[in-house]
This record gives C-alpha cells, structure tokens and sequence, in this order.
C-alpha cells in the first residue's frame, strides 16, 4: 500500500471514529428522568439519637476550590449532628446531575489535600446496614492539630462505587444506555485522634441515617445493598 493510500486509510478510520463517538454519546440526563432530589428535604434534621448541632461550624472550602466544586455539584449540604453523649459527627453530601468528564465528581483523597490536608492513611471498608452493605472508603487525615477520620462513598446512578476505576465504568454502563448519569458523594468525619473509634461511630450513625431516609430516595443515597 502506498503511502497516499495509507493516508486515505487512515483519515477514514478517524472519521468513523469520530462518527461513532458523537452517535454513542449519551443525550439523556438521569436526574431528568424522574422527580428531582432535593437534599435538604431528603435528609432528616433529627433521626434515632441525632440531632443538628448548629453551634459547631461545618469547615468550608478555600475559595478557589470552592468555584470549583460549584461548577461540578448542583447541591452541597453540610451538617453537623449530636447525640444524647455529646457525640459530633459531620456530614456532607454533593450531587450533580451531569456525571461526564470534566463535571465528575471529586473524591477526598483529592479535596482534602487540595485544602491543606495531611493523608495519613486510607483504606477500604464494608459499611453494614439495615437490609445489607455496601463498599465504603476510610481515610485518616490531619490539619495542624485536627485528626479527622473519614468514611465516604459515592453512588452513580443507583450504583455504589468507591474508586475511581469503578466510577467509570458505572458512568460507561449508562453511557451505553444513552444517559448520562447523576452522582452523589456522601462524606461522614468526626474529630478523633482514635481512628478505630471514629469508624465504628460512623458506621452507627450511617446505618441510622440510611434507615432513616424514605424508601423511595434511599437508592440515591445507598444504592442497593448486597
């Protein structure tokens, strides 16, 4: 084959490729499909033995990685709950409707350094609920003084990942569907130099908090428990 023919070849193969990239791309927005999720009015102010602490301030965001995070979520809530002991655990939730690249969303091993964070220590975990469980990811990082352990996961669709491998391929499963999927990302933290101790209070609160959301919006939150 001769080299003009080779380039004839070739441009027609990228041409197809090209072709078929704009005719697979997903058009329809998940979140459009059925009735829109509002945090607030999904998460309970008070469940079980939580209740708002609205005197302990939720650590914001520098302002910079703030433009950015409000360019990939369309809702951030952020609270932080007491128990009858004087227990405080923190928790903040971020969705976006539009779950493509570029607009994806942004694990902790990311944010946290991004605000200054030490990452100490990270691994998986199984986080056991009411009707079963589901994957989970542990960190531990560090603030100048401020130990805070985390548990986070986050859900594609209805489908709960914790990598960002596993991200992808749920956001490829409804790209050949035609949707795009939306995405929630929900964090638990406490204030603990014990970071045994932080996981085992986090994982009461989330199987509270997941018990405590109505049926119908629970997928969002926890996906479907194995």
């Amino acid at each position: 084959m001769n080299l003009q023919r080779r380039a004839l070849v070739a441009a027609s193969a990228l041409l197809a490729t090209a072709a078929f990239g704009n005719l697979a791309r997903p058009t329809r927005r998940l979140a459009d499909e059925g009735p829109r999720l509002e945090l607030e009015s999904a998460i309970p102010r008070s469940f079980a033995a939580w209740r708002i602490d609205p005197r302990i301030p939720v650590l914001l965001p520098a302002p910079d990685l703030q433009a950015k995070l409000d360019q990939i979520y369309n809702q951030v809530l952020a609270r932080t709950f007491t128990d009858a002991l004087g227990r405080q655990v923190m928790l903040s939730i971020a969705y976006g409707g539009d779950q493509s690249k570029g607009t994806r969303a942004h694990r902790p091993e990311v944010c946290y350094p991004a605000q200054g964070f030490e990452l100490l220590a990270e691994q998986s975990g199984v986080l056991a609920l009411a009707d079963g469980q589901i994957p989970v990811r542990r960190l531990v990082t560090r603030l100048g003084s401020r130990n805070e352990p985390i548990t986070y996961w986050m859900v594609i669709g209805d489908r709960v990942v914790t990598t960002g491998s596993e991200q992808r391929m749920a956001e490829l499963r409804y790209g050949l569907r035609g949707l795009v999927p939306d995405g929630l990302l929900v964090r638990i933290s406490t204030i603990d130099p014990d970071a045994a101790r932080a996981y085992e209070l986090q994982a009461a609160f989330a199987a509270d908090l997941a018990a405590a959301i109505a049926p119908d919006w629970r997928p969002r939150f926890v996906g479907h428990p194995t």
